[in-house]
Formats: C-alpha cells, structure tokens, sequence
C-alpha cells in the first residue's frame, strides 16, 4: 500500500490532458463534463497527501511530485479558461473581468514555472521543498477559480440558450459572477505572496551550487 499516494499523483498527471480536451470542446455537454474532470483531479490532490499521512508512508519523490502534478493541472486548465474567453462570445467572458487578462495569466504562471525551477534546483542540493500553508491556500482558491469558470461556461451558454430569466437563476448567475470574479482576484494576491514567502523562506539556498 506504500505505493498508492504516489500512484494517485501520477494518475493525476496522466489525466490532466483530459481537463483542456474536454473544456475546448464546442459541446455544452463536453464543457460540463471538463468541469467535472477538473474537480476530480483536483480533489485526488487531497486524497492522496491524506493516504500518505494515514499510512505514514510521507516520501521525498511525494513531495516533489504533488506540487508538479498541481501545477500541471493548473496550467493545463488556465491556458483553455485564457483561450475561451478571448474567443469573442459575451456569454463565454469572465464574470467581472471579461477576457481573462494576460498579465493576469503571465503571473499565474511565472510564478508556478519560478517556484518548479526553484524546487527541482533545491532537490539537486539535497533539499526537497514541499507545500506550505502559502501554497496549500493558493492552490485551494486557484482550484475555486478554475473550477467555478469551467462550470460557468457551459452553465451561461445553457442559460442563454435556454432563455432562463427567473428570480432563482438571476440570484444563482450572482452568486457564480462573485466567485469567479472574486476567486481570480484572490488567487493572484496569493500566488504574489505564496512565490514570495518560498523564496524568502529558502533564500539561503539561492548561491548554493549543486
């Protein structure tokens, strides 16, 4: 049983494609089931640091894959968020931001290329940097983020579709522009602190030299 966090990691990896795949998809049905993926994979990332602590079998090669599994998963779902909302229907915007902003991107994945570079260099000197509560957090609204824009895609082209207009679907479209728009927000001002509070922390191996 030593194996299965590791396992369940690796997984995570090999499925990740399956999140951009479905979400470019013109079908509506498609993009609700890229949502889905999304959450799944997102939810294996708890899964398996929980069977790790539960089975005390916590590894080095555990701590260096997670954060890299998380990080594909991030970017293999961003790059489709990015692309979808430039490609022109309103109903396929970001609530309270409209296209998804490229600086906005460009830090998201600076930052995850940065910290990846900066792990696998301290790994070649003997230090394995895992997840802290900065990171954890920053994952967590990212994956808030993500997953609320994959089902707001096809939720709002279904809606428009569909000529929805009632109380109960206004008051749900409210609630789902707060959390995109509110979630994308606070995963930028996270993932700014997360990549500063690693790179303070671990400064002093900045001149080590493997």
């Amino acid at each position: 049983m030593n194996w299965v966090p590791n396992a369940i990691t690796i997984g995570r990896m090999l499925a990740t494609p399956v999140v951009p795949v479905l979400a470019l998809s013109t079908g509506t049905t498609w993009r609700y089931w890229a949502c889905a993926a999304f959450v799944a994979l997102a939810l294996s990332d708890a899964l398996d640091g929980y069977l790790a602590r539960r089975l005390k079998v916590v590894s080095n090669l555990g701590k260096l894959l997670d954060p890299v599994a998380d990080k594909l998963l991030m970017v293999a779902t961003l790059l489709p968020i990015y692309a979808i909302s430039h490609r022109g229907p309103p109903t396929e915007l970001l609530p309270w931001w409209g296209e998804f902003p490229l600086w906005a991107l460009l830090v998201i994945l600076g930052r995850e290329g940065l910290v990846t570079g900066f792990r696998l260099y301290s790994a070649k000197i003997g230090v394995v940097i895992s997840a802290d509560w900065t990171g954890k957090w920053k994952m967590l609204i990212q994956s808030i983020f993500c997953g609320a824009a994959l089902l707001w895609y096809p939720l709002n082209l279904t809606a428009t579709e569909e000529g929805w207009s009632s109380q109960l679907w206004i008051q749900i479209r409210g609630i789902g522009e707060a959390i995109v728009g509110v979630s994308l927000a606070a995963a930028l001002v996270l993932t700014i602190y997360s990549m500063a509070h690693y790179l303070w922390s671990y400064r002093t191996l900045l001149g080590a030299k493997p």
